[in-house]
């Protein structure tokens, strides 16, 4: 979920802690990766949409327990640079479910921003093809024990998919391969890193290929097809994310653009991390709107883990709501139903809203799929081509009517179901917007492109 961040401000960079390996780049130094493992001791609208349900859901895999390597096996060193260190520093447990039986498996583990007690869930989602071989995609810390999670599939990786620019996928897609040799990299195009446009060989990344919209010359291209959405215009760096539609089980992988946050938190957040969110401390004393704020120790229950992840969940999509010391109005509105994150909206596909539209367009007119599975939050969700569409229903008052087609009964119940999901209450946006003015006046990022004036630039 830090992409939209990511494309905004300073990309981190990563303070090594390097190992002697068979990879080697700049004066020759040896190096095993960015992160190292140690062992201890609609242009138009399509017509045929699904009609569209009234609920959207997220339906849960057959969990699996982890390996017998206990907190060992999950043992992982990574320090990534300023301004956004990515936890946990030291532990990563993974949590594998199986979300469609025989053929796709998510790996999750623990995402924490820096030193905050705020964290999220990051996936990675594995498809086994035809081949007999593994499809990776977006690739988390490959720990111990989430290696051999991947190994008990028992099945080789044939490939490794980094679907986006996003430095949290970016990190430990170099480490993970050098587990598996023999697999292919494939990578998103428009690689770019800052303050400095890193080469990904710095990451950890050789060998790579590149990804090319609609490209029918992959080798999984049998199997799984991929639309690219690449967006210069957004500000300092391109957005770049690759959807992926796996034909046999029609499931549509994306990595940031729509998410589902469920009313639990995943399992893969520890609760440590809920409690220390549940705790009154200087973020929720600034936004309590003037309400007197208990200081009393935060006890282990259900009650305060439920409103740590509420709280967790506002300050990913707001940045700062308009009131953690109450959580629970807001996050009601926001969980339970797909939508796109408000960052994601506010600071990128607000920019660039007639690619965006082109994009998911053509997603949902060639690919007949019924299931979505992001990188964050809940997965797989149950959701067609239309809740899809109705999730960018916000790209119609930013295009105009040069851009909508005359509706038929389904895609105005369609737009009008989407329009109330992207409602966002107005204070906890308040933050967002004073954010994206700043970026806009000291030129990180562009004002919102119309529909005209994008169509006259050159990209």
């Amino acid at each position: 979920m830090a992409a939209a961040i990511s494309v905004l401000l300073p990309k981190s960079t990563t303070i090594d802690l390097l190992k002697q390996s068979n990879s080697k780049f700049l004066s020759g130094c040896p190096l095993e990766g960015l992160s190292l493992n140690f062992k201890p001791g609609y242009a138009n609208k399509p017509r045929d949409l699904d009609f569209p349900r009234l609920i959207v859901s997220a339906s849960a895999g057959t969990t699996t327990t982890t390996t017998t390597g206990g907190g060992s096996g999950r043992f992982y060193v990574n320090f990534t640079g300023f301004p956004f260190p990515l936890g946990p520093f030291l532990n990563r447990r993974t949590i594998r479910t199986e979300a469609v039986k025989d053929c796709i498996w998510l790996f999750e583990q623990e995402q924490a921003l820096g030193f905050s007690s705020v964290s999220t869930n990051i996936r990675m989602t594995v498809i086994k093809l035809k081949s007999g071989g593994l499809w990776v995609h977006a690739p988390i810390a490959p720990t111990k024990e989430c290696i051999q999670l991947v190994k008990e599939l028992g099945a080789p990786v044939e490939y490794i998919v980094l679907p986006t620019f996003a430095y949290e996928h970016k990190i430990f897609v170099g480490p993970f391969s050098r587990k598996f040799p023999e697999a292919q990299i494939w990578v998103a195009p428009r690689q770019w890193s800052w303050p400095l446009n890193l080469p990904l060989e710095f990451f950890g990344i050789f060998r790579a290929k590149t990804l090319l919209h609609e490209d029918l010359s992959t080798p999984w291209a049998s199997e799984i097809e991929q639309k690219i959405l690449s967006s210069p215009e957004v500000g300092i760096g391109p957005y770049v994310e690759v959807a992926f539609y796996h034909k046999p089980s029609k499931t549509l992988l994306v990595t940031d653009a729509v998410i589902f946050v469920p009313k639990q938190p995943p399992e893969c957040i520890s609760n440590d991390s809920l409690l220390a969110s549940a705790k009154n401390g200087l973020a929720v004393k600034l936004l309590s709107k003037g309400k007197e704020v208990s200081q009393e120790p935060v006890v282990d229950n259900s009650m305060n883990r439920q409103k740590g992840w509420e709280r967790m969940v506002l300050q990913i999509l707001f940045l700062g709501p308009s009131n953690l010391l109450e959580p629970n109005a807001s996050f009601s509105q926001m969980s339970q139903k797909l939508i796109v994150s408000p960052i994601v909206k506010t600071l990128v596909f607000s920019k660039v809203p007639e690619k965006v539209r082109d994009w998911i367009d053509s997603i949902s007119r060639d690919w007949r799929f019924k299931r979505i599975i992001p990188a964050h939050f809940a997965a797989p969700v149950n959701a067609n081509r239309s809740d899809f569409v109705a999730a960018f229903a916000f790209l119609d008052d930013l295009l105009g009517e040069r851009y909508v087609t005359r509706p038929s009964l389904q895609l105005l119940f369609t737009s009008i179901m989407g329009k109330a999901a992207s409602y966002f209450p107005p204070d906890d946006m308040k933050t967002l917007s004073s954010l994206d003015q700043f970026l806009v006046s000291v030129g990180a990022v562009k004002k919102t492109v119309s529909g005209q004036s994008l169509s006259n630039r050159k990209v």
